[in-house]
């Protein structure tokens, strides 16, 4: 059965609004682990890892509803996110807000690759993909580093 031009469009926002609530979880828990942390290493959490994913955050938001209103498709507003449980130490926190990461990354891979923003998007549209798994790209690693100076 062949998808129509609003089916796969609608796809796309619903992948790319998927992915944007991964990040706005995971901006939301490493918010939540800046305010556990000392000053020095919250400055080190804010530049290497909040930064980013507030970036790539307001990118996915910008991306999808650009492209609904280019399309004439419905927009939505993404709610700040509420961040995983305090209990989970700022470890468990930089731990949740990583897997968010992934997801949203796993997320737009996919949709990458099924060639629905090459068949029914547009070049705005794969360049906010693009812009925002550049910004998701190193995260992990830079997380890691910062959970190996905890305590220290």
């Amino acid at each position: 059965m062949a998808i129509t031009n609003a089916q796969a469009r609608q796809q796309l926002l619903d992948a790319v609004a998927e992915a944007t609530e991964d990040i706005g979880f995971a901006l939301a828990s490493l918010g939540e682990a800046y305010e556990r942390l000392d000053e020095h290493t919250a400055d080190t959490l804010e530049q290497e890892l909040f930064r980013p994913v507030q970036l790539a955050y307001g990118r996915a938001q910008r991306t999808h509803s650009e492209f609904a209103a280019r399309h004439g498709l419905p927009s939505r507003s993404f709610e700040p996110a509420t961040p995983g449980a305090p209990s989970q130490g700022v470890r468990g926190l930089l731990d949740a807000a990583m897997d968010a990461v992934d997801r949203a990354d796993s997320t737009l891979v996919t949709l990458q690759d099924s060639m629905l923003p090459v068949e029914f998007g547009d070049a705005d549209l794969r360049a906010g993909l693009e812009s925002v798994r550049t910004l998701l790209g190193d995260l992990r690693s830079r997380a890691r580093e910062l959970v190996r100076t905890l305590g220290r």
